[in-house]
């Protein structure tokens, strides 16, 4: 065939077969059979063998897989992927529609849609091609798994329509039931152990580094959230039904409505209804329609206050209690956890349930041969709910006395003052803080150190060749290959073997090696002071720029920084008053871990705002909220969120809160304009 001849009929399948596709597994109308649409990607497949260089990136060629992927790369979201806050009540619902309008004051629209359980997804789409995906990883950046969607067949490759220039659309990769029972048909067919449930799998197909063998996972794709400069609409479910058009899977699955009453009757159908469905949810998702109010609303630190999530109640179930054990946390807090007679909850089977602390288990009454009630929080955790004292028998249940000494270290437990736990206070001694600081090290969130894990730890922390984290920058490949150690994996009392072997210690020397170039705000993260998360981490390596200003760093100093209370400032102030603490930093420092924060230049064009703080409000002519927050420090400027005294100018636009205006005005904090701020800034 001629080469003109060839490209035509190159694109004439790819348009057709992409369209089957999209009847296929969208619309969920197939046009033709599953024969014909082999035969006519077979053909499809010998013209681009034939010639390469018509072969494009929407083929539906390119679906099938092949792609090996040894790590995938982080990729910073251009918006954060933030969580939801959580409901579970019609009275907490009212309390948020109740702030919402107290905050704007005129007539506005609810979506109500489904709360997928899977895995969270931002696609990136330029001139019609997706050309990136990638997973929610800690809501500021994730990983790259743009070979491993292009596998799923709901996903489009190229749209059609009017789609804007560029654009991002997020949604949730599902793996629907009938799929997940295939393969877990499969795997116990083949003698591997199945699936926990669909989201398991969907999470561990995505990062799976062959995408061929991705290509062969049932996984869907539903999405729900389109972020862009040129969408059509203000507004979220028009933008919605509009993505149908260009191609997406947008779910039926939501609707408009204009008063919270019309809201608790969605939810109240589909906490019956989700009994039917075909895949897992978890509950209904709320949002405001107007992207413009978006605006005015704003966010918390975490989660956006224009929507909320409503959480259906767990599926509940009474079984015996049996005994309680103690485990000791990388803190040193100590936690019961209650031993039930097995029972089979939401899909698994449940021996074990968290019991908080001594307070909870004194609260609720329970004792050793009780029947109690059992839940699933959020579908993943065991806990017990309460006790049923009517099948209680005095004869056989009886009183349970907290214990006084840690079960592993022998030291006395400490209550502190205003918490509920009891603490075990010999952290760099007490074998679980120290192996748990060391897990917490590793975490891909901290130092990321590669091929080491949880089990790893343990055999060389047994093997005395880690005491607290310093020691794995003195490791050798001598010390470490043909270590071993068979461990029991689940509750089911299966076994399996951890090895060194020569292949897994070059890893684990590799990434030990490049965790001395990740930066001080991550390293921070890593040392574990309690109370100091990763935003926490971030603020104080941003405000204090190196180890050593944090160490010398008073009390006073401390809670001055942004988001910074009393709580953090204490533990901050006891870790490194610990001797054994500053040791281990010092030594840290001598294998080259960095410890300073490196200036990113570039982040600022000028030092016109340096030392002033804004709170912005309101809708702007000029620019949207999020862009005059980024000039704000383009320009060395701080945002923070609420006004206090030690806020400098409140930017206020359109519809700003009353509230906040009495605030700053009772404050005598100057308000100005978006023309003022862009004085300000020349």
């Amino acid at each position: 065939m001629e080469r003109q001849k060839a490209k035509q009929r190159i694109d004439e399948l790819i348009d057709y077969l992409n369209l089957q596709n999209h009847n296929y597994y969208v619309l969920d109308k197939p046009v033709i059979s599953d024969f014909e649409f082999d035969v006519l990607l077979r053909e499809l497949s010998d013209l681009e063998t034939k010639f390469p260089e018509f072969l494009l990136p929407h083929s539906p060629t390119q679906r099938v897989g092949g792609a090996v992927i040894k790590n995938f790369i982080q990729v910073k979201h251009k918006s954060p992927m933030l969580s939801l806050a959580n409901t579970y009540s019609e009275e907490e619902l009212k309390d948020f529609d109740n702030r919402i309008r107290k905050s704007i004051y005129i007539d506005f629209e609810y979506v109500c849609e489904l709360k997928y359980d899977g895995v969270a997804i931002g696609l990136t789409y330029k001139n019609g091609l997706l050309i990136q995906a990638v997973t929610r990883g800690d809501g500021i950046q994730g990983d790259d798994v743009t070979s491993n969607v292009k596998t799923i067949r709901s996903i489009p490759l190229k749209l059609k329509g009017d789609y804007p220039d560029e654009f991002e659309i997020r949604g949730e990769i599902i793996l629907p039931h009938a799929g997940f029972d295939l393969m877990n048909a499969e795997r116990l067919e083949i003698g591997e152990e199945p699936f926990a449930n669909p989201r398991n799998a969907a999470s561990g197909s995505l990062k799976m580094q062959d995408s061929k063998e991705v290509a062969k996972r049932p996984l869907d794709c539903f999405l729900y959230f389109l972020l862009g400069k040129e969408l059509p609409f203000s507004s979220h479910y028009e933008n919605l039904i509009k993505a149908k058009e260009w191609g997406f899977k947008i779910p039926n699955y939501l609707v408009k409505c204009k008063s919270i009453e019309e809201v608790y009757e969605f939810i109240n159908y589909w906490d019956i209804a989700r009994k039917e469905l075909a895949f897992d949810i978890d509950g209904i998702v709320i949002k405001v329609n107007d992207y413009r109010l978006w605006d005015e609303l704003g966010f918390t630190a975490k989660s956006p206050k224009w929507a909320i999530s409503y959480k259906f109640k767990a599926e509940r179930v009474p079984t015996t209690l049996l005994s309680i054990d103690f485990q000791i946390g990388r803190t040193g807090a100590v936690t019961p956890v209650a031993n039930l007679e097995p029972i089979q909850l939401a899909g698994t089977t449940v021996k074990r349930a968290s019991l908080h602390n001594s307070d909870f288990i004194e609260n609720m009454d329970i004792r050793i041969g009780d029947t109690v009630f059992v839940e699933k929080g959020g579908e993943i955790i065991p806990k017990i709910v309460g006790v049923d004292f009517v099948k209680r028998n005095t004869n056989v249940s009886s009183l349970f006395n907290f214990i006084e000494f840690c079960p592993e270290c022998g030291s006395i437990l400490v209550r502190k003052e205003g918490e509920s736990a009891y603490y075990c206070m010999n952290e760099n001694e007490c074998p679980p803080q120290i192996k748990g600081k060391l897990v917490h090290f590793i975490h891909r969130k901290a130092l990321n150190i590669d091929s080491l894990g949880e089990g790893k730890i343990e055999i060389l922390y047994d093997n005395g060749l880690l005491k607290n984290i310093s020691d794995l920058y003195n490791l050798k490949a001598s010390n470490l290959l043909g270590l071993e150690k068979i461990i029991v994996s689940d509750d089911e009392g299966k076994q399996k073997k951890i090895s060194f072997r020569e292949k897994t210690v070059i890893n684990i020397l590799k990434g030990i090696n490049a965790s001395k170039s990740i930066g001080f705000e991550r390293v921070l993260f890593a040392l574990g002071i309690r109370f100091v998360g990763e935003t926490v981490a971030k603020k104080l390596a941003k405000h204090y720029k190196s180890i050593d200003n944090l160490i010398n760093a008073t009390y006073d100093d401390l809670i001055t920084v942004d988001e910074i209370g009393e709580k953090i400032a204490e533990s901050i102030i006891a870790f490194f008053k610990e001797k054994k603490n500053i040791e281990i930093i010092n030594n840290l420092k001598s294998k080259g871990l960095q410890f300073e924060l490196k200036e990113d230049i570039s982040s600022t064009i000028s030092q016109k705002l340096q030392g002033k703080s804004f709170v912005v409000s309101g809708v702007f002519e000029k620019f949207t909220r999020d862009e005059i927050k980024a000039e704000i420090e383009l320009h060395a400027g701080k945002n923070v969120g609420s006004i206090s005294a030690k806020t400098n100018y409140v930017l206020a636009g359109d519809k700003m809160g009353p509230e906040k205006l009495k605030k700053a005005n009772d404050l005598g904090i100057p308000i100005i304009s978006e023309n003022d701020f862009l004085e300000m800034i020349g």
